[in-house]
């Protein structure tokens, strides 16, 4: 399976390299760990998703920045924040992509925060519970790799995955805004990341 475009390969490249050099190799993991577990959410229930028209088969330049250029500016600031941040910022964005490639399964409609209506799946700007545990879930695993990577201490892990949820939730409000034609699935995914990690550095 092709997960990204040449140009998206391309500029995944560009922001590994930087996240390597301005973080080390822990913080490179983490971006591939994210890769990992955001194909996983992906191809869960593809062929529902593709009936649905809601199938994401091939990724390019915009999704490889809206989710990787946060991490990447937060790995820049590490020597003067620490990890943190970078990892929450990574728990924003694995928990988004689990908020919405699990969400759009749910049995019910979910409810879009700018009228509280019911909407079809995959609509900016909604939630579901069952997309909304799936944040949570997405956000915890960083979280939880993080104690072992990074040496987390339980609390810090769990705040992790917290700002993560936090961030998620920062991409729905945008995602208002998405509906109305202000912004793109890129903008609020890149300001969800921009979130987490915002979030992160109040983690102590």
């Amino acid at each position: 399976m092709k997960i990204l475009d040449r140009y998206g390969i391309l500029s995944a490249a560009i922001l590994g390299i930087l996240i390597f050099y301005f973080g080390g190799f822990n913080y490179l993991i983490f971006m591939f760990i994210f890769l990992f577990f955001g194909v996983l959410a992906t191809r869960y229930g593809h062929d529902i998703k593709k009936d649905m028209g809601l199938y994401e088969h091939e990724r390019g330049v915009e999704n490889v920045l809206s989710n990787g250029l946060g991490p990447t500016i937060f790995a820049f600031f590490s020597a003067q924040l620490g990890p943190i941040p970078f990892l929450a910022s990574v728990a924003a964005a694995l928990s988004d992509t689990f908020g919405s490639e699990i969400g759009v399964l749910g049995k019910n409609q979910p409810i879009f925060l700018g009228n509280f209506k019911k909407v079809k799946p995959g609509t900016s700007g909604a939630i579901s519970a069952i997309g909304t545990i799936a944040s949570a879930v997405g956000g915890m695993i960083i979280g939880a790799l993080a104690m072992l990577i990074f040496n987390l201490n339980p609390q810090q892990a769990f705040f992790v995955g917290i700002a993560g949820l936090i961030g998620s939730f920062g991409d729905t409000l945008f995602g208002i805004l998405e509906e109305k034609g202000i912004g793109t699935k890129g903008t609020t995914n890149f300001i969800c990341t921009i979130i987490g990690g915002v979030v992160g550095i109040f983690v102590r």
